[in-house]
């Protein structure tokens, strides 16, 4: 095993790299906590006036919704049914967006396990 050596490499962020991973980290939280608070708030709306007919009001919420929630959160291939659904006249009297946005934020919240720091690694 003479012909075997062992190199370690450190990788370091530079301390403006490290502020905005420890800013981003900080906002999440308050984005996701928008993004459903936005949903609720929609979803309250479409429920309470639905049943009067309100003619491309609704559509037009739901765009506004669509944009500010992948504004919040990051765009995500499930708000493309939701959004759709929402057209479909009686869907909209259910907590579409709100099921929506919190499915999304669980999803990323799954895929995002914590990771040891990995300042050495071995080559």
């Amino acid at each position: 095993m003479s012909g075997h050596r062992r190199q370690t490499v450190s990788i370091e962020l530079n301390p403006q790299d490290q502020r905005q991973t420890k800013a981003n980290c900080r906002r999440r939280p308050l984005r996701a906590g928008l993004a459903v608070l936005v949903a609720l708030a929609t979803d309250a709306i479409q429920i309470a006036l639905g049943p009067f007919g309100w003619t491309f009001a609704d559509e037009i919420l739901d765009v506004i919704v669509m944009l500010l929630t992948s504004w919040l959160i990051g765009f995500h291939p499930l708000l493309l049914p939701t959004f759709v659904l929402e057209v479909i006249p009686g869907v909209d009297m259910f907590p579409t967006w709100t099921a929506c946005v919190l499915a999304v934020i669980a999803m990323r919240s799954r895929r995002q396990t914590p990771s040891p720091p990995a300042d050495v690694i071995d080559v």
